[in-house]
């Protein structure tokens, strides 16, 4: 017993100096998921790259993360949605000489309500932020992980990227581009050393509703997970360098049913769950 005991201190000793010196940037770090990545990553001495728009809850996060932790964190507000904000992110970290090691693109929000009814405005703001911004710094830093032979970009889907939803029409069809854009990088990049892998979370407790505009419904409040068992199968996931995770075993058995269903059946049932 005692050899065992010596054997997993070692293992988790060796894990931990593995960790040591290495940089995550963190999207959307100013809430929600992104705080649990920043916290799960800081335990595993990993230093870190905030960036969001709000600058606040960042600094206090990293405040609170140097103090327990020790980790080295800096925080960059910064609006991805806008246009060229990640080839500014990236130039602002290259003038620091930090090189990122782990890329977590966990910035995006969501919409909910009829397509017509909602501001086009709204729309291809969240589309420039879901797809665009999420591409571009995939792009800049999956370049330099590639020249480099390592690196892990870890990409935040969704559920509702498995099929159509009507209320939620542009949000899961930008869901559903990260979900086959990451799988297919995920190809892409293995021989260059870089793990791509896409987290499909369901609904979880997060500020999503409030940000979409939303009520969760009956339904949708039975499947709801709490965000750090979430963002823990995100991490699993990336360090095992698999393609694709779906958080939850029921959210599992949705994603699976989708294969045994039309999509004329899809498009109701998902109306029925998303209506408040």
């Amino acid at each position: 017993m005692q050899h065992i005991d010596d054997a997993r201190k070692i293992a988790v000793t060796q894990r931990s100096d593995a960790s040591v010196g290495r940089r995550a940037l963190i999207t959307g770090a100013s809430s929600g998921l992104g705080v649990e990545f920043a916290e799960l990553l800081a335990a595993q001495k990993v230093n870190l790259v905030l960036a969001a728009r709000r600058k606040e809850p960042m600094e206090k996060l990293a405040d609170d993360l140097r103090r327990k932790h020790g980790v080295d964190i800096l925080v960059e507000p910064i609006d991805l949605a806008a246009p060229g904000a990640a080839a500014r992110l990236k130039d602002s970290l290259d003038e620091k000489a930090i090189q990122i090691d782990i890329l977590v693109n966990n910035a995006g929000y969501g919409l909910q309500g009829e397509f017509l009814e909602t501001p086009i405005e709204r729309t291809t703001d969240m589309i420039q932020l879901n797809i665009t911004a999420l591409t571009e710094l995939s792009y800049v830093f999956g370049r330099d992980m590639a020249a480099r032979g390592s690196g892990k970009i870890l990409l935040i889907a969704s559920l509702l990227a498995f099929q159509p939803v009507p209320t939620y029409a542009a949000y899961a069809a930008t869901k559903s581009y990260v979900l086959s854009f990451g799988e297919a990088l995920h190809d892409e990049l293995r021989a260059q050393g870089v793990v791509v892998t896409s987290l499909c979370p369901g609904h979880t407790e997060t500020g999503f509703d409030a940000a979409a505009g939303a009520q969760a419904s009956p339904m949708l409040r039975l499947l709801t997970m709490k965000p750090r068992p979430v963002a823990e199968a995100g991490l699993q996931a990336l360090s095992k360098g698999k393609a694709s995770v779906i958080a939850g075993f029921m959210n599992n058995i949705v994603a699976f049913s989708n294969r045994l269903t039309p999509r004329s059946m899809q498009r109701a049932s998902m109306r029925k769950v998303m209506a408040p």
